[in-house]
């Protein structure tokens, strides 16, 4: 017995060590959107954790990740708080699990899976998005709740952030929908927004999505629904729930769905066979390359509602469905050098140099390598033959490496010591993957780099002054920092090459409308570290002058929400250089706007040091009307019921999640009239 001990041993510690792993694996994926492992990966190690566990019956957990869904919920922690970045959502419990579905990666599995079921079965086929999963309740035809998946068992109510896509309706008009029903569907980031988003993160120098997916759950879970809505959310819904609903078919209600104004992918397909199903995966394969938003495979159900019931469920996945995953495209080929890049900020930014190869119809010759942290994590080096993939389906990345190459290999890999550009000597700040080029005012990328983001759109929106047209005045010695810009003179610019005096003046008139940009969008263009659009409209109203923020302290601008120690920090260090502030000091000469509204200060004191949540609808004013009244009279806004609530402003259709919470502390509710005659 003690040598068949021994034996198992190894094997149960694999077993409890892949439910560490995997648990780890799922809060990453979930929570923070910072994917370890593949798809493909994660499910093996669920595989073989499944057949461990079938062959030592005696180690059952009911907590192993074979008996639940990934969690998706935003803990209201500290800890965690910081690592998200918000400040939780209202937690409600699903009517009915959101559970996961059992993946496979190959087509002969699917074809049993089919095979298996009742003669004469019809199946539904539908693509499988790459999102987030979403619950939305409708009750009289209102949306009053919008669930993420959370654990399975209750997610975060995100229906402020859901009300922001075009495509769900908010009110459904009407009479013969039920009185209750639910619809479930994927949230998404359509490539167009995912890549516009990324180009703004990359040129603000912030890490990038790695995927859609990432983007769309990272957005879904913001504080500020404004921001959610710029970034240009859609949704497919797949799956309608409730009582007395149409239809005895799967089918029949997604049809109906759409009637009723829900968005409803048009890809959706009944099959009457194997030959049908496989025929539907081989076309999707390749045409969802040509979709606005991200596939990773396909869903296939039972259509027959009464079937689904009677073929049930397993503790984590309904037996009538089943997804099948796409295989990444991969290719391997040579990585011939390493070279590297300067950004604005000075990070430099290590870049594969490949072989050309092709990758879902286009020729891949280059991939980010991100720092040297992830060079080290994949071992690779120039002469190694490496994975490269299209990360969801667009980013080429390097995955991994085969066998080295034919002569070429370097015995060992060093990231270099200086700047590429201007030769200094490089640093790497601790708690930081990147080192950076200190030389801010004499590295020639970051110089342009300052002065291309100065110019841009959404800061100073100077037209005509381009990459090409500030890499020109640059070489020219026209342009040395930001504050130029506003010494230059027309027969200096109609004196290049390219240009002449009518696109001279045209530059000088850009110039001079810059001197009404505000004062947000000044100290947005600044381009301090880390401190991007949205942030610096926050910080522009708590400090609505360049001199005030030059005094304030890390502590202070951490009150200011969403800006976190680093970024105060960086704030701080920005003011201490005595260079950036004579550039501040001839823009200020310029003319440029250093000093804005001030933000509005209370109008009275009745409702001060009391935390108020708004919930439901009301007949005279707006939500945000009376958010603002709240705030004008002291008062704070509040997102979520708990003890430390002072009362709740209470409208029609209040959430009975959040009216039974009120009721179970004893907090009082007030109407919106009585709200009214109270101020």
């Amino acid at each position: 017995m003690d040598l068949f001990s021994e034996i198992e041993e190894p094997e149960r510690e694999e077993l409890r060590a892949l439910r560490k792993e995997l648990e780890e694996a799922n809060y990453k994926y979930y929570v923070l959107n910072m994917p370890t492992l593949s798809d493909r990966e994660f499910d093996e190690k669920m595989h073989r954790l499944q057949a461990l566990e079938a062959q030592f019956p005696d180690m059952f957990d009911p907590k192993s990740p074979t008996q639940h869904v990934g969690s998706d919920l935003v803990v209201t922690g500290q800890s965690l708080s910081l690592v998200v970045g918000n400040k939780g959502f209202e937690q409600v419990k699903h009517k009915y699990p959101m559970l996961s579905l059992a993946n496979s990666y190959s087509r002969e599995e699917i074809e049993e899976w089919v095979r298996k079921l009742p003669s004469g079965v019809e199946i539904v086929c539908e693509l499988k998005y790459d999102g987030l999963s979403i619950s939305l309740w409708y009750e009289h035809g209102v949306l009053v709740k919008a669930l993420t998946r959370g654990d399975g068992q209750q997610g975060d109510n995100v229906i402020d952030n859901i009300k922001t896509i075009p495509s769900i309706p908010w009110k459904i008009e009407r009479t013969d929908i039920p009185e209750f029903f639910e619809l479930r569907g994927e949230v998404l980031l359509p490539w167009a927004n995912f890549e516009r988003l990324n180009k703004e993160r990359e040129e603000q120098e912030e890490p990038l999505f790695a995927n859609p997916r990432n983007a769309a759950s990272g957005t879904l879970k913001l504080q500020d629904p404004r921001e959610v809505a710029r970034r240009g959310l859609d949704a497919y819904l797949y799956y309608m729930l409730g009582e007395n609903l149409p239809g005895n078919t799967h089918f029949e209600r997604l049809d109906t769905a759409r009637q009723w104004g829900f968005h409803i992918s048009d890809a959706i397909k009944v099959c009457h066979s194997v030959d049908e199903v496989m025929a539907y995966i081989a076309y999707w394969d390749t045409e969802r390359k040509n979709l606005p938003v991200a596939t990773d495979g396909i869903v296939l159900k039972v259509n027959n509602l009464a079937q689904q019931e009677e073929l049930g469920y397993t503790a984590k996945t309904p037996r009538w469905a089943i997804a099948y995953k796409f295989p990444a495209e991969k290719q391997l080929t040579l990585l011939k050098e390493i070279t590297y890049q300067v950004g604005r900020t000075g990070v430099v930014t290590p870049v594969a140099n490949l072989e050309p190869v092709q990758l879902s119809g286009t020729m891949v010759q280059r991939a980010t390598l991100h720092n040297e942290d992830f060079i080290k994590s994949l071992d690779i080096r120039p002469g190694d033959k490496v994975w490269v993939e299209k990360g969801g389906e667009i980013i080429p990345k390097i995955t991994g490496k085969e066998v080295t190459g034919d002569g070429l290999q370097v015995t060992d890999y060093h990231f270099i010591t200086h700047c590429p550009e201007c030769g200094a000597e490089l640093v790497r700040v601790e708690g930081e993957a990147a080192w950076r080029c200190p030389n801010e005012a004499g590295c020639p990328p970051q110089i342009k780099g300052k002065i291309e983001h100065f110019v841009s759109r959404k800061a100073m929106d100077i037209e005509g002054l381009g990459e090409e047209t500030i890499d020109l005045f640059y070489q020219k010695g026209l342009l040395h920092n930001i504050a130029d810009i506003y010494d230059l003179k027309l027969d200096d610019i109609a004196a290049q090459e390219r240009l002449g005096e009518k696109s001279a003046q045209n530059i000088l008139d850009g110039i001079e409308a810059s001197k009404q940009v505000p004062w947000s969008r000044v100290l947005f263009a600044l381009g301090i570290r880390m401190v991007g659009e949205t942030t610096a409209k926050k910080i522009a109203r708590k400090y609505n002058t360049i001199d005030a923020l030059q005094w304030a302290t890390v502590e202070q601008l951490c009150a200011i929400e969403d800006v976190g120690p680093q970024i105060a920090e960086n704030i701080v260090k920005y003011f201490e250089d005595i260079r950036n502030l004579e550039i501040l000091n001839r823009l200020r000469k310029a003319g440029l706007q250093m000093e804005g509204e001030a933000a509005p200060e209370p109008t009275s004191d009745k409702l001060a040091g009391l935390s108020i949540v708004i919930s439901g609808t009301f007949a005279h004013h707006s939500r945000d009307e009376y958010k603002a009244m709240i705030e004008a009279n002291g008062g704070k806004n509040v997102g979520s019921v708990s003890k430390k609530t002072s009362f709740i402003l209470a409208g029609e259709n209040m959430g009975p999640e959040k009216r039974k919470k009120a009721e179970d502390l004893g907090i009082k509710m007030l109407t919106e009239d009585e709200f009214l005659e109270m101020l």
